[in-house]
C-alpha cells in the first residue's frame, strides 16, 4: 500500500462541527449534559443515589455548572471496595446486566461494563483524529484478555476502516515477523514495546530501513517521553498519544501538534484538589475528574480518576476548540501504572497473603530501564525463615497472577516503617 505523508495523516476533522464547537456554545453544552446527566445516574442508578444521600447531596441543589462542585467525587480507587459491598457493579449500572454487551475485569478486582451503543468508548474520533486512515492495516498489541483495551480499539480501528491484525500482548518474535510479511503499517500498544519490536526486528536480521513499514503509532498505558518519542521519530513513525481508561473511554487525545492532548468532546472535566475536590483554575496541577454524558449504562458523575494533570485553556493551531490537558503528571494516591497496568497496593497484600508463615513485609519498587518500567518486589521474611529460590519463584508466580505483571523478587533484610507499598521511584526525561 501507498505511504502516506505525516501532512496527509495531519488533515481533517472526523467530527468538524464538535470539533470546532465555539468555546461559548461548548460550555452552554457541558452545562446541559452535565446536570441531565447527574439527574439521571441519581435516578436510574441505585448505588450513585445511595452514595449522595449519605453525603447530603442532591441533585437539585446543582442549578448551573457552577453549582457542580457542590456534588462530591467519587473516587476510582473506591470503586472495587463499593462494587465489592453490593456486587458486580456496586449499584452504579443503571440497566440491567442482561443489557450489556460485554463485562470486563480490571485490576482491584473492578468490573467494567460495555453496552451496545455504537461506538461506545467514542475511540474513533481518537483514533482518525490521531493519524489513522481508511485501509491501514493495524498491529493491535494491547491484550484482549479480561480488560478492555484490545477489544475496544480493535472495533474503533474497524469502524473506521482499517484492518485489524490482533496480536496482543508478547510472542515478539511471531510479533516481528508479523510486522514484516504482512507490512503492517499502524500499530496499537505501548510505545516502549514498539521500540523492543524494532531491536528484536534488528535482533532477527531484519534491516529496519527497508523492513519496518510503521507510519503511525497511537501509544498509551506509560507517559510518553521526550525520548521515547524521538527514538520512534527517527525511525520515521508518526507517534500519537490518548489518554483512555477502562471506564471512561476517550478522556483526550494528542493533535498533529503534538503539544497537550484535546479533552473529548462529551464530556465534562475539572482539575480538582485531590482532598477537597474543590476545582483548580486552568494550569493549576490537580486530580482529573470527569463526567460522561455519553453513558447511559454506567453513569459517572465527578468521577476522580487519580491521575494529576493540567488544563491548557490556549487556542490550538489545529482549530480543535477543546481545551487540552498538559499529560498526566502522576497519581493523586498509591495505585500506580506500570507497564500500561494498573496496580494496586492491595493487590500486593493479596499476593502476599499466600505466605503468611514466610513473609512480614512487602513492598514493591518501581524503576526505569532505559524505556522499560522494571518492577522488583522487596519481601521482608519472618524471623527464622530463609529465602529460598523456590519460596523466590512461589512469590514471583502470585504477584504474576495478581497483577498480570512479571515482577522480580528480592529478600530485604529490612522494609523501612511508614514505606509506601508501592515506591515509584521512576525519573521521567
Amino acid at each position: 500500500m501507498p505511504r502516506r505523508t505525516r501532512e496527509e495523516r495531519s488533515q481533517g476533522f472526523y467530527d468538524e462541527r464538535a470539533e470546532r464547537m465555539g468555546r461559548a456554545e461548548r460550555a452552554s453544552f457541558q452545562e446541559k449534559e452535565a446536570l441531565r446527566i447527574l439527574r439521571y445516574a441519581y435516578e436510574n442508578a441505585p448505588g450513585y443515589r445511595k452514595f449522595l444521600d449519605e453525603r447530603g447531596a442532591h441533585p437539585e441543589a446543582v442549578r448551573n455548572i457552577g453549582d457542580f462542585s457542590k456534588i462530591p467525587v467519587l473516587k476510582k480507587n473506591r470503586m472495587p471496595e463499593l462494587h465489592g459491598q453490593n456486587p458486580p457493579f456496586g449499584g452504579f449500572l443503571a440497566v440491567p446486566v442482561e443489557k450489556l454487551k460485554r463485562i470486563y475485569v480490571s485490576p482491584g478486582p473492578l468490573y467494567d461494563p460495555e453496552g451496545w451503543k455504537e461506538d461506545y468508548w467514542g475511540l474513533r474520533k481518537c483514533l482518525y483524529n490521531a493519524g489513522f486512515r481508511p485501509g491501514d492495516l493495524v498491529m493491535n498489541t494491547f491484550s484482549y484478555h479480561l480488560t478492555p483495551a484490545g477489544i475496544f480499539l480493535d472495533e474503533a480501528c474497524t469502524g473506521i476502516g482499517c484492518t485489524l491484525v490482533p496480536t496482543g500482548v508478547g510472542n515478539t518474535e511471531i510479533q516481528v515477523r508479523t510486522m514484516v510479511e504482512l507490512k503492517i503499517n499502524g500499530y496499537l500498544g505501548v510505545a516502549s514495546f514498539l521500540l523492543a519490536l524494532i531491536g528484536k526486528m534488528e535482533e532477527m536480521g531484519h534491516d529496519p530501513a527497508t523492513d519496518l513499514a510503521i507510519e503511525i503509532a497511537l501509544v498509551g498505558g506509560e507517559i510518553l517521553t521526550p525520548g521515547l518519542r524521538k527514538g520512534l521519530n527517527d525511525r520515521g513513525i508518526i507517534v500519537r498519544q490518548a489518554y483512555i481508561t477502562a471506564d471512561l473511554g476517550t478522556l483526550a487525545y494528542e493533535c498533529p501538534q503534538e503539544d497537550g492532548m484535546h479533552i473529548a468532546d462529551d464530556l465534562y472535566l475539572e482539575i480538582c484538589d485531590p482532598v477537597t475536590g474543590e476545582p483548580l483554575p486552568a494550569g493549576s496541577v490537580g486530580e482529573v475528574v470527569v463526567t460522561h454524558f455519553s453513558n447511559e449504562c454506567y453513569p459517572l458523575v465527578r468521577y476522580g480518576t487519580g491521575d494529576l494533570s493540567a488544563v491548557d485553556d490556549d487556542a490550538c493551531a489545529c482549530g480543535r476548540t477543546s481545551c487540552k490537558l498538559k499529560g498526566i503528571m502522576g497519581r493523586a494516591d498509591e495505585v500506580t501504572k506500570i507497564r500500561g497496568m494498573f496496580v494496586h497496593p492491595r493487590q500486593v497484600d493479596e499476593a502476599m497473603s499466600r505466605f503468611p508463615k514466610e513473609v512480614d513485609k512487602v513492598r514493591v519498587v518501581v524503576t526505569r530501564e532505559g524505556e522499560t518500567d522494571v518492577m522488583t518486589v522487596e519481601i521482608q521474611l519472618k524471623k527464622g525463615v530463609t529465602g529460598t529460590d523456590a519460596l523466590k519463584a512461589s512469590c514471583e508466580e502470585r504477584i504474576r497472577e495478581t497483577t498480570k505483571l512479571r515482577g522480580g523478587v528480592v529478600f530485604v533484610p529490612e522494609i523501612p516503617e511508614g514505606s509506601k507499598k508501592i515506591d515509584d521511584r521512576r525519573k521521567w526525561r
